[in-house]
């Protein structure tokens, strides 16, 4: 196992942290303890000593699963990281009570790594105006909680606002060879670099797309090394980052676990050939859109409910990937039926609004059709 020094907190970490989100599960929805507890001791048992939880995670079931599986070692062998989920802390009594939740269902007197959960602009403010981050420095200060971070998901410049606001121990970021630009992306890496902040990266595989691709864009890949997982590329281009200091990895299933041991098993390397390939092959992924729709959401509001930009994003990352289960998944959890492009009058006014110019309304159909066979196969 490859293991990362955090000089600035004078610990190490495993490069690969255990990501405690996509447990196995039971057909009622419940973690699967046995199973899930076979992947916890396969990957302690081979140096994985970071354990990555939240307050919400499988339906605030994965703290008091991971307090029990990590009780049977020795405790400071491993490190826990929870979350506080800012979306639901709105008083300052929110955040006391539930941090002595998590204590509870961690059956642990401190947690190593705590982060503020899923920071955007307006979770930031609310945070600061209730008084939420002089309550984590008094934990920090009562030994309660040893390092203090975040997790991030919103535009870079409320990334910066967020990371220069004060000394933070560590930033949580997604990023992978796809989200360079997204989010916090590279600018956000070589900032926290930068100011000496050490970088988690979560996402390093995209929800599991980038461990899935088309056989057409993964020949490049498979020329260099057959034997290696699509996964242990993304991976490993995150790796080649030396400020990454650890990623986070959601495993369902033992497969999983073993290959990604595989992947961290050693010192990676990523040679000059394997970077190209990973650049070639975001370059051909990107090259399957089916047009150059940004999000800026000039064409909206549609006067016809029809939510234009989430049709496309949906429509786009189905193009690239073609990945028909997260897409089919997509299209039911972000959109409503009245916000479909099967709403569409062909009215135009979206057209006069669009900087790209796109021919919204031709577009549009071809959105309904294609999102009708992919949903007709559920």
């Amino acid at each position: 196992m490859e293991y990362r020094k955090l000089d600035k907190l004078g610990v190490s970490l495993s490069l690969l942290g255990f990501g405690c989100m996509r447990l196995p599960t039971r057909q009622d929805g419940k973690i699967d303890r046995d199973e899930a507890t076979r992947l916890i001791d396969k990957a302690y048992k081979n140096g994985v000593n970071y354990y990555d939880t939240a307050y919400t995670y499988h339906n605030s079931e994965s703290e008091s699963f991971i307090g029990s599986a990590l009780s049977a070692y020795d405790r400071g062998s491993f490190y826990i990281a929870t979350k506080l989920p800012s979306w639901e802390v709105n008083s300052l009594a929110d955040a006391e009570r539930i941090f002595a939740e998590q204590q509870g269902r961690l059956q642990v007197s401190y947690v190593d790594f705590y982060l503020l959960h899923a920071l955007s602009k307006k979770r930031w403010d609310k945070m600061v105006e209730l008084g939420i981050l002089e309550f984590v420095d008094k934990l920090k200060k009562e030994g309660k909680i040893k390092y203090l971070g975040f997790s991030f998901h919103d535009d870079y410049p409320v990334f910066e606002e967020i990371l220069n606001s004060r000394d933070w121990d560590f930033c949580q970021i997604q990023l992978n060879y796809m989200d360079v630009d997204e989010q916090a992306g590279m600018k956000g890496y070589d900032l926290a670099t930068a100011k000496g902040v050490p970088v988690f990266v979560m996402e390093p595989i995209k929800g599991g797309l980038l461990a899935q691709l088309p056989e057409e864009i993964s020949s490049e890949f498979h020329c260099i090394a057959p034997e290696r997982s699509m996964a242990s590329w993304a991976f490993r281009w995150v790796a080649s980052l030396p400020n990454v200091k650890l990623i986070l990895s959601g495993m369902s299933t033992m497969e999983q676990v073993e290959d990604n041991l595989e992947t961290f098993s050693e010192k990676n390397v990523f040679s000059p050939e394997e970077e190209k390939a990973v650049l070639d092959t975001a370059d051909a992924l990107r090259n399957r859109v089916y047009n150059g729709c940004t999000g800026c959401s000039y064409c909206m509001p549609c006067p016809h409910g029809v939510d234009i930009p989430t049709n496309f994003s949906i429509w786009n990352n189905y193009g690239i990937y073609r990945n028909i289960n997260t897409t089919r998944w997509e299209i039911g959890s972000s959109l409503s039926e009245g916000e479909r492009a099967s709403n569409c009058t062909e009215c135009g006014l979206c057209e006069s609004s669009c900087p790209q110019k796109i021919e919204i309304r031709q577009d549009l159909k071809r959105v309904h059709i294609d999102f009708e066979k992919i949903t007709a196969k559920e």
